[in-house]
């Protein structure tokens, strides 16, 4: 018997794509029983990135026998009060969040509860303003208004367009040498900055052969891609709904970088920002100095905490 460690680099229910990274020999394997039984309340017990131990049999065949510790990961939990969370991606460098202003219009309390996520686990994020060739000409006070929010709360944000180059090369860069996540809502443009990065990828179709990942979960696309300029990314489905996981009320502003500045100067601690007297937070916000949106994003998971609890 032959064992060794690889990580996922595709995960279609419970078959698998393994490679040894940094090598990419891809190879199919299955999940051990006993694993899948570990972890109820997940929807999937391994997710794309994982580095697990795997042996192999006599007739060629490979079985995931161990998930290795995981650095970090990005999990959700579905909006409709399910119990159940589904792990997005694990052992991730950088997550960007690609969001458009309009066609479909950007969320900016979706975009929050990623960016919490990211934040709880360690995981930095930028954010990927897509199609600005499309509006930027049209509504330049929208863009500099989101740019505006984004950047005095401390992210990174990048504005790109696959039709004209813009950001394609300084994204390219950044990416060599990580595992990168692309997440967003569907319709964003996620899938065509992918193959804009490298020409010869196709997340629409899948650049992995499938023929070992038959059956009724071949649609679930969680999938790595190894970038001809270096590094990897990982496509994920668009996502419509993302519940937080593992985080108490009370810790919810930390994730929130201009929030956790401003409270320092609160007079009480704890402080929930919500309605106690010289909260230095809601003077910030008054101040203009946190984005209302921003703010009003924090009161809506305070308020989706309690529907969870």
């Amino acid at each position: 018997m032959i064992e060794g460690i690889a990580t996922v680099v595709k995960n279609a229910g419970s078959h698998y794509l393994l490679s040894a990274l940094p090598l990419w020999e891809v190879f199919p394997a299955t999940l051990r029983g006993k694993i899948r039984l570990k972890a109820s309340e997940i929807t999937n017990p391994i997710a794309v990135g994982d580095r697990v131990r795997y042996s192999v049999e006599d007739d060629g065949s490979a079985t995931i026998t161990e998930i290795l510790p995981r650095d970090n990961y990005v999990i959700r939990r579905s909006t409709n009060l399910s119990r159940q969370a589904h792990i997005i991606a694990a052992n991730v460098d950088r997550a960007y969040l690609v969001v458009s202003l309009y066609f479909p219009e950007v969320k900016l309390p979706f975009l929050d509860r990623i960016l919490v996520t990211c934040g709880l686990y360690g995981i930095p994020a930028t954010i990927v303003l897509s199609k600005v060739d499309m509006y930027r000409d049209e509504a330049p006070e929208a863009v500099a208004a989101f740019r505006a929010i984004y950047r005095s709360a401390g992210y990174d944000v990048l504005e790109t367009s696959v039709r004209t180059g813009e950001g394609i090369d300084e994204l390219r860069e950044a990416c060599k040498g990580r595992v990168n996540l692309f997440s967003g809502e569907s319709g964003v443009g996620k899938s065509s900055l992918i193959k804009a990065l490298d020409p010869g990828l196709d997340p629409k179709i899948g650049a992995i052969s499938t023929a070992h990942l038959q059956g009724k979960h071949t649609t679930s696309l969680y999938e790595m891609y190894p970038l001809a300029s270096g590094g990897y990314v990982i496509d994920s489905p668009g996502i419509r709904g993302f519940g937080l996981v593992d985080v108490e009320k009370e810790d919810i502003y930390k994730y929130f970088p201009e929030m956790l500045r401003a409270s320092a100067g609160c007079r009480f601690t704890p402080c929930s920002h919500t309605h106690e007297p010289g909260c230095a937070v809601k003077e910030a916000v008054d101040r203009g100095e946190i984005a209302p949106e921003r703010y009003n994003s924090y009161l809506g998971m305070l308020e989706e905490d309690k529907k969870f609890r």
